[in-house]
């Protein structure tokens, strides 16, 4: 590395072990680090991913003005090929070419896998435009150049672990992140990839077990508390646990500080509200904290989430506003920005049948989501989170008697996850449609067992 003196180095160093531990540690480091050597390259560069990469407006528009400050600053061929190619990555990233930069990270990984920040950074824009291939491939394709005793093996395994499960790869997820957590057991995004693995297989009472066995390893102290919770949640709503979902809420989601915590308070209020459980104070407070992030469009998947908290509030104004608003934005041309083609394709139909379903136009909410059903990826996020929007049009589906469409996606999801309840009561809601009263009461029955044996009917194998 060029421009930096020891300290420097020693502050970035620093840097880099909390960025994969996830602690707000992370910006004091990278600031030092830049104090005591302002041109210090990759600490401008380090500097400006954190600041691109939280999704927040102002975030980005900070890290723009100091990093092109920078630049000026410098004589940019004096750099060597890699600081050159980690510049060149934010740049485009500034551009708003998510995909760009994350082939430019692509290739500083090949050349050098052992690049902590180019796959760290490279891993979270994978996150962002859904890239499950990607988020498995870019860390699985560097593992070979890491050893067991390196101080961030485990990081990079959890990091793979997260990958797997998006991936599909359940068993091998499990695996891998229970191994990243055996080597440290506060690798938060190694817990948080076991964690998934465990909802996508419906093992919602294995998975409180386990957050609660280690609740002092991922509550406290990370950029990743509030959604960790998010996650507990999704179990204790699987189990039927309302009381225990809104009391988390109350303490954990409820005073949200970033676009990230926003998203997730709304995406649990968002799933109460479909099964008929209203919380307009919730909703209230929530809706107003979106609108100073609202001002531009920056990221479709936070639009989403800011359309659901406007109507769960009953601010379908608030809402149509919004989507008006990116409809201006893409109709112009932006070769290049990713989140033009995000918010055309996905965001603004997603947003859309939103708020059809605010105003109990099902049968709308049906035509606008089930031909995106299959690429709803595209606008980022983890299954788990995506999964709102699939509801939403399940929901819809039951509510428009459209009992076609209703009963695929019923059955899709039993196939996939035949232990979770939320799938049987749907079934049992279909039934019910249709006019099969005993089909109706077998799959409540199926749910409220599984429900008592946290995924798993007692006496059953497994």
């Amino acid at each position: 590395m060029t421009g930096a003196g020891a300290a420097a180095v020693r502050h970035y160093d620093r840097a880099i072990d909390e960025l994969l531990r996830f602690r707000a540690e992370v910006d004091a480091e990278s600031g030092a680090a830049l104090a005591e050597s302002p041109d210090f390259p990759m600490g401008n560069v380090l500097a400006a991913y954190l600041g691109l990469l939280t999704t927040e407006v102002e975030d980005a528009r900070t890290a723009r003005v100091r990093f092109e400050a920078f630049l000026r600053r410098i004589d940019a061929t004096s750099l060597l090929p890699r600081e050159r190619a980690h510049v060149a990555a934010v740049r485009v990233l500034f551009g708003g070419d998510y995909l760009t930069c994350g082939e430019l990270l692509a290739g500083i990984a090949a050349e050098h896998p052992r690049d902590a920040l180019a796959l760290a950074a490279g891993h979270q824009i994978d996150f962002f435009t859904g890239d499950a291939r990607m988020l498995r491939d870019r860390i699985g394709g560097a593992l070979n150049a890491w050893h067991e005793d390196d101080r961030h093996f485990g990081h990079l395994l959890g990091m793979y672990a997260f990958g797997l499960e998006e991936a599909g790869h359940y068993d091998r997820s499990e695996e891998v992140g229970l191994r990243a957590v055996e080597l440290d057991p506060r690798d938060v995004w190694g817990i948080h990839a076991v964690v998934h693995t465990y909802e996508m297989q419906g093992r919602f009472g294995e998975g409180l077990r386990y957050l609660d066995a280690r609740m002092g390893d991922w509550s406290t102290g990370t950029f990743f508390n509030v959604h960790s919770w998010w996650h507990y949640c999704l179990y204790a709503l699987e189990s039927g646990d309302e009381r225990r979902v809104l009391a988390i809420y109350d303490a954990v989601l409820a005073d949200g500080q970033s676009c990230m915590e926003l998203l997730d308070a709304a995406a649990l209020l968002w799933r109460l509200h479909l099964e008929g459980s209203e919380q307009p104070e919730r909703w209230r407070v929530l809706a107003e904290a979106w609108p100073p992030r609202m001002g531009e469009p920056f990221y479709a998947f936070n639009d989403m989430h800011a359309v659901m908290s406007y109507v769960g509030a009953g601010r379908i104004t608030e809402a149509e506003r919004l989507i008006t608003g990116r409809e201006a934005y893409v109709a112009r041309p932006r070769p290049g920005v990713t989140n033009h083609a995000m918010t055309l394709r996905v965001g603004l139909p997603v947003c859309r049948a939103i708020v059809a379903f605010g105003r109990g136009d099902y049968e709308a909410v049906v035509e606008l989501l089930h031909p995106i059903r299959h690429r709803v990826g595209e606008f980022g996020g983890s299954h788990a989170q995506r999964d709102a929007v699939q509801r939403t049009l399940l929901e819809a589906a039951l509510r428009a008697g459209r009992r076609d469409v209703a009963r695929v996606l019923v059955s899709e999801r039993i196939s996939v996850r035949p232990c979770s309840p939320y799938n049987w009561l749907k079934q049992a809601s279909l039934a019910d449609a249709i006019g099969d009263g005993a089909a109706a009461a077998v799959a409540r029955t199926r749910a409220r067992e599984l429900a008592a044996g946290g995924g798993r009917i007692a006496g059953s194998p497994g």
